[in-house]
C-alpha cells in the first residue's frame, strides 16, 4: 500500500503512542526483579510491547518503500517524518 507523507506521520505518532504506554506501563509496575508482576500485569505489559513492535515495524517498513518511491535517502526521510511528528511546529520550518 502506497502511503503518503502524511500517513507515515500519523503511523510514527501512533508508534510513539504505543511506546509511551510501554513505558508507562514499566513506571507503573516498578522492575519484576524487585516485585515480581502479577500475571495480569505481565499480559498487560506484553501486550502494550507487541503493539508498539508492530507498528515501529509497519512505518519503517513504510518509510523504506516511501523514500524508494520517492528516489529519496531513507534516513532523511525518516528524520522528516520523526520530526514532523513529534515537532509539528519545527516541520514547517
Amino acid at each position: 500500500m502506497a502511503h503518503t507523507f502524511d500517513d507515515l506521520v500519523e503511523m510514527e505518532r501512533v508508534a510513539d503512542q504505543a511506546q509511551a504506554q510501554v513505558a508507562q506501563l514499566r513506571d507503573e509496575y516498578g522492575p519484576p526483579s524487585v516485585k515480581p508482576w502479577t500475571e495480569q500485569q505481565t499480559e498487560a505489559y506484553e501486550e502494550a510491547w507487541h503493539a508498539w513492535r508492530d507498528r515501529a515495524a509497519d512505518v519503517q517498513a513504510a518509510i523504506t518503500t516511501y523514500a524508494k518511491d520517492e528516489g529519496q535517502a531513507r534516513n532523511d526521510v525518516e528524520a522528516d517524518v520523526k520530526k514532523t511528528a513529534r515537532h509539528p511546529e519545527l516541520a514547517s520550518a
